[in-house]
């Protein structure tokens, strides 16, 4: 009976060592880890830029010369103490507080001089009134007049533009060509102020109280005042000039 007991016991341990075999174990697979999530970054940030330095602007220079109290003063009434030319050409009248030019000819030039004052520094200021004029006609201020065929010479054309010679015995200087003024209207009728501050060899133009140019020049030293006018088409000219008045200048 033991005996029996034994062989059943042996029988039943085989039965579990055969279930236990490798076969039946299941496999365990490792799962790799997951890929890092890429980031697109869409908007990259940009980078500060770099402060630049502020430029500094510095101002017009002053002028180191004040205005101070008038020294002449042409009343216009009459022709009294100008060289104004006699010619078929045209007319220059002085009545009623104005100089009138009036060009007929085309291509003419007509120039009214003062025979006073001969000054080296002034502030002189005129107003001109181009009533007729189209174009490349001009008209302008005369200023430092030293005999009538040498001065400086402020033109303006009734196009709009502003140009300084140097007229001398027998030649002539441009020291300011033709330049587009947005303080000179073009067309006529108009009404302007030209200004000339004049300093030793500093010349500065002013128009309708707009500084234009600063010019150097020592050669004409002293002299009058005059105006002119003159016809570059075919058409006439005519331009008034008024209020003359010169004032002394000093020296800060």
């Amino acid at each position: 009976m033991n005996k029996i007991w034994i062989i059943l016991l042996s029988i039943l341990l085989s039965a579990c060592i055969s279930l236990t075999t490798p076969e039946s174990v299941a496999t365990v697979t490792s799962t790799p880890a997951p890929s890092p999530t890429v980031i697109i970054e869409w908007f990259p940030p940009t980078p500060t830029p770099e402060q630049l330095p502020t430029i500094a602007v510095t101002p017009t220079q002053e002028l180191m010369s004040e205005i101070g109290e008038i020294i002449f003063q042409a009343e216009l009434l009459s022709s009294e103490g100008w060289i104004i030319p006699q010619t078929d050409r045209g007319q220059i009248n002085i009545h009623n507080g104005e100089i009138n030019i009036v060009i007929n000819e085309p291509k003419s030039l007509l120039v009214g001089t003062l025979e006073r004052p001969d000054l080296q520094d002034f502030y002189a200021e005129i107003t001109a009134n181009p009533v007729l004029c189209a174009g490349k006609d001009e008209y302008g201020f005369l200023f430092r007049v030293n005999r009538r065929d040498q001065y400086y010479r402020l033109s303006l054309s009734c196009d709009g533009e502003v140009r300084i010679d140097k007229i001398g015995e027998g030649s002539n200087s441009v020291l300011y060509p033709w330049t587009r003024s947005g303080a000179v209207p073009a067309g006529a009728p108009s009404i302007l102020k030209l200004v000339v501050f004049a300093i030793q060899d500093e010349i500065r133009i002013f128009i309708n109280g707009e500084p234009q140019v600063v010019i150097f020049d020592q050669e004409f030293r002293v002299g009058s005042f005059g105006v002119f006018a003159r016809s570059a088409g075919e058409g006439a000219v005519t331009v008034s000039f008024s209020d003359l008045i010169v004032r002394e200048v000093i020296p800060k």
